[in-house]
């Protein structure tokens, strides 16, 4: 399996932020993607070694993750969908697919309701849906108030790097060396307790008055297996993903049934399959 760099660039956005941007590939679309919470553009090696020489595909690291310098600025939903709209900008005109993982997910569907005109496909993987009643409750509520000082803590001390290294096992070896050495430092979480400060609020604005959906292809990725820290939400989880995908015009709902929350580690062939199906429909009538 190979994982390819062809171009890296920094590049700077409006607020003076700089992003760490790597390009794989050419053709059109162009395939974006968008990591979850704390994760750098390491998370989805797998998922572009297997769409090698297919697509074009665009990996990049969020402010204070992976290269990218962290900034003063916001980290709320919004302006992380702004820095993604930026980056589109100066990648060019367009089409993309937009392709999102756990928190991504609403990430790249409010940069997506932004400028509608120039995406041509989403895919949501295992994302972060405010149709799951399960992420209002009390006890996430209550979770809320220790996990900050919590993971400060953990961090300092390299609790996060066992995770991280197993999880980096699924990567190409470039790539998984990235993820050691950028993944759960103090400062990676730090950018990542900063999303989390709003994550409550934003996910209640999205319930709300969620984004318009496009009339393009969104294929939502479920884990269809209970990870260790989510049994409690599994199955509510995936039943969100469902009626979201009912509710897209163009929605379809795919089981990775071999995973948990961490399909682009666990099963990169089924996120590569689904962008490969936005980009190359199949005819009328075929089955899948």
């Amino acid at each position: 399996m190979n994982h390819t760099i062809t171009n890296s660039q920094m590049i700077r956005t409006r607020d003076g932020s700089e992003l760490y941007v790597e390009r794989t590939g050419d053709g059109s679309p162009t395939v974006v993607f968008e990591a979850g919470m704390g994760s750098s553009r390491s998370a989805w090696a797998a998922v572009t070694a297997a769409l090698s020489g297919s697509v074009q595909t665009v990996v990049y690291d969020r402010s204070g993750l992976g290269r990218s310098a962290p900034t003063d600025g916001p980290r709320d939903l919004a302006a992380l969908a702004g820095d993604l709209g930026e980056l589109l900008d100066q990648l060019g005109p367009g089409p993309f697919v937009l392709v999102g993982h756990s928190w991504g997910g609403p990430i790249v569907r409010v940069a997506a309701a932004a400028r509608p005109e120039r995406i041509s496909g989403l895919v949501l993987v295992d994302a972060t849906d405010e149709r799951c009643d399960l992420f209002f409750s009390d006890s996430r509520s209550r979770s809320a108030t220790w996990v900050k000082p919590l993971a400060s803590v953990a961090a300092r001390v390299g609790l996060f790097k066992l995770p991280v290294r197993k999880l980096a096992g699924h990567l190409p070896p470039d790539a998984a060396a990235s993820m050691r050495a950028e993944d759960a430092t103090p400062d990676a979480v730090r950018a990542s307790m900063a999303e989390m400060a709003t994550w409550t609020a934003d996910l209640l604005a999205l319930r709300h008055r969620p984004p318009g959906v496009p009339d393009i292809p969104v294929t939502i990725i479920s884990g269809g297996r209970s990870g260790r820290f989510d049994r409690a939400k599994r199955a509510a989880l995936v039943e969100a993903h469902r009626h979201s995908a009912i509710a897209a015009p163009q929605g379809r709902h795919v089981i990775a049934s071999a995973s948990a929350h961490y399909v682009p580690f666990t099963e990169p062939q089924i996120v590569a399959d689904e962008i490969m199906r936005i980009i190359d429909p199949p005819p009328p009538g075929a089955t899948s």
